[in-house]
């Protein structure tokens, strides 16, 4: 069964042709929606065509629900009413179908249309215009495919057949001043690998006669025999810590830094303070002065108190 091809030439097609230059979709209500997608450039080797980039189109018969897109284009562009648009639009979609049961449907610049046995619409899509607008003015283009590995087998063959050889006449053409300059500087060149050779050799030697005489030292030390004949008594040191019992604090600190500038500034006036360690809380104690004697100790609060700081307290502990 064949079918002729109808052209549809009304506006609803400029319309929707003008919109996919700006969307990615277009919705014909009660039809289906024609949906772009942007590929990138490609080649085609083997008719050597380059193509730019483009929007792929396609059809969706199951975008149906008017999203008011195509109408209001429509209404602001002929100065109708949305409704009034919105009606020659299923006027136009109604002729369409009619169309399609009984021939194949060409919508300008956007493609083809026909029904499958299932009753399916079919589609082709134009490839006349391109709706990327970012390539507007790329046409494909094709160039013939560059035969390089032809031109480097002639270049070869040319060298096969013609060397260039020195001739005897190209030589007897040569300066005399050339050829003293050749002969001055491989004599430069000699001279200084037999010089930089010398060096190497006393070098060397030098080398050589400083490991023999350590080798010699090493030896004589060795073979040496040291005898003391009245060695001194050894001597045993009894070292104890010093440790205290009571402590006068001066403060406990989180951070250990400034349990060091504690302990500066206490010592700048005069008193024999000291880091006792971290406690159970976790706190770096300081304090002002120990002792192994509980009066003392309590007689040196008593005076920290009045005079430095009522802050100061007693521990009971030994350090």
């Amino acid at each position: 069964m064949q079918f002729s091809v109808i052209f549809v030439l009304m506006t609803l097609a400029t319309y929707i042709s003008d919109l996919l230059y700006r969307y990615e979709c277009v919705i014909v209500p009660n039809f289906g929606g024609f949906v772009t997608n942007e590929i990138s450039a490609k080649v085609n080797h083997f008719t050597h065509t380059f193509y730019a980039p483009s929007k792929q189109l396609t059809f969706n018969a199951n975008l149906q629900n008017n999203d008011g897109l195509l109408a209001n284009y429509i209404a602001s562009s002929e100065n109708i009413s949305y409704s009034k648009a919105l009606d020659n639009i299923y006027k136009e979609v109604e002729s369409w179908e009619q169309l399609l049961k009984n021939e194949v449907l060409s919508i300008e610049n956007i493609g083809t249309f026909s029904i499958n046995t299932n009753g399916n619409y079919i589609f082709e899509p134009a490839n006349t215009i391109n709706y990327l607008t970012s390539s507007f003015g790329l046409n494909s283009y094709n160039s013939p495919a560059i035969k390089r590995i032809e031109y480097k087998q002639k270049v070869k063959q040319l060298e096969t057949i013609a060397p260039v050889l020195p001739t005897k006449e190209s030589a007897r053409k040569t300066p005399a001043f050339i050829k003293y300059a050749a002969s001055a500087a491989i004599l430069f060149a000699l001279g200084t690998l037999g010089w930089n050779e010398y060096q190497k050799i006393e070098y060397n030697n030098l080398v050589a006669e400083a490991q023999q005489q350590q080798q010699q030292l090493e030896k004589t030390i060795q073979e040496a025999t040291f005898v003391i004949a009245n060695p001194l008594p050894a001597i045993t040191l009894n070292v104890t810590k010093q440790t205290y019992n009571y402590h006068i604090i001066a403060g406990a600190f989180r951070e250990p830094i400034n349990a060091e500038k504690k302990l500066n500034e206490l010592v700048e006036k005069g008193y024999n303070a000291k880091i006792l360690g971290v406690n159970k809380w976790n706190l770096t104690q300081v304090s002002y002065a120990s002792s192994n004697s509980k009066n003392e100790a309590i007689n040196t609060l008593n005076n920290i108190k009045r005079t430095i700081s009522k802050d100061a307290w007693l521990l009971v502990k030994e350090y």
